[in-house]
């Protein structure tokens, strides 16, 4: 019961994470970005107005998305979008690795022995 309680508790801290706290990261550019923009120079509104950078090179997404770009498509108010963006992708993440585990996890080999045995043991089984 202790592992479900563990679990239960990693997945809810991680909601909150993902749902609130999220909205409150950091609007600058991640390394890899800031990495991509070097050589550029930009505008107030943070648009490339000169230089040589991959990041000249940007494009929308061609897919898209219904979770493209952090939020919610079609969701006009940005804090829910983004909130509810990352609750969704906690969740999906976790029914993913949820079922990826129970998929490799390891049988109890006591009772797959005793099933095994029942039907191996020749004093258990008819002849008619």
């Amino acid at each position: 019961m202790k592992k479900w309680g563990f679990i239960v508790g990693g997945l809810l801290v991680a909601l909150l994470l993902a749902g609130v706290v999220s909205n409150f990261a950091s609007s600058h550019p991640d390394g890899l970005d800031s990495s991509l923009r070097e050589g550029c120079t930009f505008d107030a509104d943070d648009e490339i107005t000169g230089g040589s950078c991959p990041a000249q090179q940007e494009r929308e997404h061609e897919i898209g998305g219904p979770l493209a770009d952090y939020g919610i498509a079609g969701l006009d108010n940005e804090f829910l979008s983004t909130g509810l963006s990352g609750v969704l992708g906690v969740l999906l993440t976790f029914a993913v690795a949820g079922g990826a585990f129970w998929l490799v996890r390891r049988r109890d080999p006591a009772a797959e022995n005793a099933a095994g045995a029942d039907r191996a043991d020749p004093a258990t089984t008819s002849r008619g």
